[in-house]
């Protein structure tokens, strides 16, 4: 994919080069949304809003990230959701299926190579994993999402957060401190293995 030329063509209105760029950055869009909000009908509200956002404005990106400057669009329109409804989101990640019910094994944690205990086991630590986040300040989980769940690096968060360098850092140390004593609480469900990232750039 011919990043910069598809962006090009998108600046002059050209739709069907949007919807490629769009393609291409939707699931980690709908991720960052999901792991921000905890709900996945406010992600997918999230995420369209974004990209219609991002459509409308991608005249104003000047070079540089566009993965940073697109994710800034998403986190905005995710803090949008969160002051809409006055709270921190308290859904569990598990939705409901169509029935009313909650379901057991979310299709995007599904993988077909475990086995039903190895799903159960991975469904527990990502439902404990997405309560220490909903727990988190705003501020402080958009930083941790972006850098430690989708590996963008300290100047793309700072540019997707409007927030300078040094104010990602100090978030993200006190983000992963209390994710790590929320995290405690779960301590049976984690592998021994699991850490939270340390500083790595």
């Amino acid at each position: 994919m011919d990043e910069t030329a598809l962006i090009q063509t998108a600046q002059r209105g050209d739709l069907d080069s949007f919807n490629t760029l769009v393609l291409h950055y939707q699931d980690m869009a709908f991720n960052v949304a999901l792991r921000i909000l905890g709900d996945e009908d406010l992600a997918q509200d999230a995420t369209q809003d974004a990209f219609i956002s991002a459509f409308k404005s991608i005249a104003s990106f000047r070079g540089g990230s566009f993965k940073a400057w697109l994710m800034r669009t998403v986190t905005n329109a995710c803090l949008d959701e969160l002051r809409r409804k006055k709270r921190r989101p308290t859904t569990p990640l598990e939705p409901d299926t169509e029935d009313g019910d909650e379901m057991e094994s979310p299709r995007w944690l599904a993988d077909p190579n475990m086995t039903p205990e190895q799903q159960s086991e991975a469904d527990e630590i990502e439902h404990a994993i997405q309560h220490c986040l909903d727990d988190l300040p705003a501020e402080f989980r958009s930083v941790v999402v972006l850098a430690d769940i989708q590996g963008m690096d300290y100047n793309e968060v700072a540019t997707a957060t409007k927030v300078p360098l040094g104010t990602i850092k100090s978030r993200l140390a006190r983000a992963r401190l209390r994710l790590r004593e929320c995290l405690r609480g779960f301590e049976e469900l984690l592998p021994a293995a699991f850490r939270l990232e340390g500083e790595r750039r």
